[in-house]
């Protein structure tokens, strides 16, 4: 069967995932195969329990427009615009916002907190954690696409390598809200040494260990 026609107009990716596999008569389970992700994280995007990953996620929807044809604009198209159209982000965890705050520079950090303790606080903390998230999920995509280097610590962890692969994926699906106290400690803070903010500009200085 040849690769689809572009699409006119986005429809939601859960949909536009079920169509084509019925049309190509394949099965999530071989498309889970073929992008190199557990059965449960394909059939719920197929499924439309999980939103979908960010538009610029490479490592997920380029494999999956060659396996189901698509055209290479139409996944990251959807996804754009069905995130667009989601619910804002809630605030973050008060926990997560603690152990980030504890990398601030010292000398800054009571005075970060008191601004993080106004009626405005929320979209600056907001601004923080995801900087600080961004930083994050860039390291770790540099180890996804190491795929010796995944396969040799999955080994010493003691876990598959899929299983070694879908937590580096699971965090890169995090955004400032749904990110855990376990997401930080694992990932964030192995990487962020200090940090501080401009509250007037928002402008951040990051540094890594």
């Amino acid at each position: 069967m040849p690769a689809a026609s572009p699409l006119k107009n986005p429809v939601k990716v859960s949909l536009l995932l079920r169509r084509r596999l019925r049309e190509l008569k394949r099965t999530p389970r071989e498309l889970a195969e073929a992008v190199k992700v557990s059965e449960d994280y394909m059939a719920d995007l197929v499924a439309g329990r999980r939103r979908p990953p960010a538009p610029s996620r490479s490592d997920l929807y380029t494999p999956m427009t060659k396996f189901l044809r698509l055209h290479r604009n139409d996944l990251p198209t959807c996804a754009r615009a069905e995130r667009a159209a989601g619910a804002a982000a809630g605030r973050p965890d008060p926990r997560v916002s603690r152990q980030l705050l504890e990398l601030c520079a010292p000398e800054r950090q009571r005075v970060v907190q008191r601004r993080l303790a106004r009626p405005d606080g929320v979209a600056l903390e907001t601004v923080i954690v995801g900087r600080l998230l961004s930083v994050a999920q860039g390291f770790v995509n540099r180890k996804l696409e190491d795929e010796v280097g995944l396969r040799m610590a999955a080994t010493r962890d003691g876990c598959t390598y899929l299983q070694a692969r879908m937590r580096l994926l699971e965090f890169l699906d995090a955004d400032s809200a749904s990110l855990t106290p376990r997401d930080c400690e694992e990932f964030l803070r192995p990487r962020i040494n200090t940090w501080d903010i401009d509250l007037e500009t928002h402008a951040m200085r990051i540094v890594l260990r």
